[in-house]
């Protein structure tokens, strides 16, 4: 009775001041995780400049980013086990310390191939920051405090790979490609510094060391490896016409099958599968899937949109996306006042309906388009990705158990992250598929036959008189090309708000959220 009478209430606990170096460290581990989700995107717009740097060709050059795509989507499932072994707070400082080494080694890269090796440890080894920072949300904060935790955590989401592609072109621009990589040295070592004195906010277990699985490692490693490639690779080499892409499907496959059998089989499993029995993390990593989705295939879209149709520079570019980032920041607060006030179900819902209508309101784009028909679709689509962000963190792992929470979170991060691999696949494709079949039917106007062809013959004859210019029929190809790369680029954006209208189906079968012990005070 003694004991109870002074056991705090949870009153008392979500009342407690959190301690300032828990406190100071857990914003340094955020920001190592805008590090680690920047560097996918960083590299983007300055492939060029990089295979320059390494004379390096083409096709090679993608390597860069797919090698970083490939090892981090490895590492996030495997940091839920690593977490439990060491205790999170040391997962976090051993992946910051080589993140940071290994952006300094990928500076001085001196060949093409060093780069890719040095950007597939820096990816395997940065990957273990990212699970680390969801799971301490609901180890490190009092439940009160939570849904504002979250709203730091889904505006550096959100933010990254948004930021990234024009921060790097400027970087580039400015210094050189070698400090796309420089840059991470210095924030990465005061976020080392400050989370290596923070307390430890969990316990890890050492005595899962001794039955590691190396051969379920191995799998794993084959099974999402080899299906990042396909995926990756798959769109630029036209599917399974090439072999290549036809023997990595089979060896993902394989190795699929047979992790899910060592996953069930073995005593002590690099991923426990079992926790997809909770309905709400099994909901939320499908609805955390489309969110990847939307959130990665939004980022690639639209500046490839404003680049072929409207021949943007970088700066328009980052000009034009920055309204998804203001407005996701000004949305992330409101999120977490509205959660805590109705519930993250109603935010998620309305989450997913803003994100999905901002899709559909871009599908109808015209060659003329301006800044003020792009502005509404893109702040919609903002408000919407940051609340479905805030309000899905909740709702996966808001009610599990502690001990469960790093192995769920790299479980959810995966299928965020490979949400985004299956839906940027799918972008390519449809622009290669939906540009043929449009082009293929506007082909029919560039006939001289036909009275708008003649029209167009005229006015160009007028307009050029005397001139020698461009033939007609050249003209009129190229129109045809742009209007046909219009309506693709519609297509797409229709069939991304298409996935978030499916996506509302899921959203009654969630269980509101239950009361949750915190267990890091």
């Amino acid at each position: 009775m003694a004991a109870l009478a002074g056991a705090a209430s949870p009153a008392e606990v979500d009342a407690a001041p959190i301690d300032p170096r828990m406190l100071a460290g857990w914003i340094a581990m955020v920001v190592g995780m805008f590090l680690a989700i920047l560097d996918i995107q960083i590299v983007a717009s300055s492939l060029n400049e990089i295979q320059a740097g390494l004379a390096a060709s083409p096709d090679e050059i993608s390597w860069v980013q797919t090698s970083y795509l490939i090892a981090e989507v490895v590492m996030i499932p495997l940091s839920g086990y690593l977490a439990r072994m060491w205790g999170s707070r040391r997962l976090f400082v051993v992946s910051a310390i080589g993140f940071t080494l290994t952006s300094l080694a990928c500076a001085f890269a001196w060949s093409l191939p060093s780069l890719i090796v040095l950007r597939v440890l820096q990816g395997f080894i940065g990957g273990g920051m990212i699970p680390c920072v969801f799971s301490s949300v609901y180890l490190v904060f009092p439940r009160s405090r939570q849904p504002m935790a979250n709203v730091a955590v889904g505006m550096i989401v959100t933010c990254a790979p948004a930021v990234g592609p024009t921060l790097g072109g400027f970087i580039t621009e400015w210094l050189s490609w070698h400090w796309l990589f420089a840059i991470n040295v210095i924030p990465g070592l005061i976020v080392v510094t400050l989370v290596a004195s923070m307390p430890d906010f969990d316990r890890g277990d050492s005595r899962l060391a001794r039955g590691f699985d190396i051969q379920g490692l191995i799998l794993m490693a084959l099974f999402l490896g080899g299906l990042e490639f396909v995926l990756d690779e798959g769109p630029r080499d036209d599917w399974f016409d090439e072999p290549v892409i036809t023997v990595w499907t089979a060896i993902a496959v394989s190795a699929g099958v047979l992790f899910l059998w060592r996953c069930f089989s073995y005593r002590q499993p690099i991923v426990d599968l079992t926790i997809f029995k909770d309905r709400n993390f099994t909901l939320g990593c499908l609805l955390a899937a489309v969110l990847g989705f939307g959130l990665f295939g939004g980022v690639y879209v639209t500046p490839l949109l404003l680049s072929r149709i409207h021949d943007f520079n970088a700066l328009q570019i980052g000009m034009v996306m920055s309204v998804t980032g203001i407005f996701m920041f000004l949305g992330a607060p409101v999120a977490g006042k509205l959660a805590e006030r109705f519930g993250p179900r109603l935010v998620l819902t309305c989450g997913i309906a803003m994100a999905g209508l901002g899709f559909i309101s871009a599908g109808w784009f015209n060659a003329q388009s301006k800044f003020d028909a792009l502005f509404w679709p893109q702040a919609i689509r903002g408000v919407g990705l940051v609340w479905m962000i805030i309000s899905v963190n909740t709702i996966a792992l808001g009610t599990l158990p502690p001990e469960k929470l790093s192995n769920a979170s790299g479980l959810y991060n995966l299928a965020r992250n490979m949400g985004g691999a299956v839906g940027l696949a799918a972008i390519n494709t449809l622009l290669d598929s939906r540009f043929a079949l449009h082009m293929a039917r506007l082909g029919d106007w560039i006939n001289p036959a036909r009275p708008a062809y003649q029209a167009l013959a005229a006015q160009v004859a007028s307009a050029t008189a005397g001139a020698d210019n461009m033939p007609v029929l050249e003209i009129a190809r190229q129109m045809a090309a742009r209007e046909a790369m219009v309506m693709t680029f519609n297509d797409i954006h229709l069939v991304m708000g298409a996935c978030f209208v499916a996506a509302l189906l899921l959203a009654p079968l969630l269980r509101a959220p239950r009361q949750q012990v915190t267990v890091g005070h």
